[in-house]
């Protein structure tokens, strides 16, 4: 498997930057990285503090434990941060793709600096 090959499929399914990490391009692997895991640990905690606050309400018999009195709870918590997740999962999709295709490309340059075609050294 060439590097371009293993680079890519690194980012794409470890974490954006491995690929890098893997091609020893440190610096733009571990910001895509950080980038990534930031926006994960974002999307995260606003999805937990949105359970959190329904959770609040039901015990605080605001909301019965009617099913259809919950799912609209629930969609009324979720449209008050949509515009912020919504952002923020586009940037962590953009970061995800950036990072794959470019270190398709730093593993294509190297690869073709090596001297390898088709997954062999020539």
């Amino acid at each position: 498997m060439t590097k371009s090959t293993k680079a890519a499929l690194l980012s794409c399914f470890v974490l954006p930057g491995a690929g890098h990490l893997y091609l020893k391009r440190y610096k733009f692997g571990l910001l895509l990285s950080v980038s990534a895991v930031a926006a994960v640990y974002f999307i995260t905690t606003s999805a937990i503090q949105a359970a959190l606050e329904v959770s609040e309400i039901i015990q605080g018999g605001g909301v019965g434990l009617d099913a259809g009195a919950i799912a609209e709870l629930v969609s009324q918590q979720s449209r008050g941060g949509e515009e912020s997740s919504s952002t923020t999962m586009t940037t962590l999709t953009i970061i995800w793709l950036i990072g794959i295709f470019d270190s398709y490309r730093v593993g294509r340059m190297l690869d073709k600096v090596k001297g390898v075609v088709g997954g062999k050294e020539t």
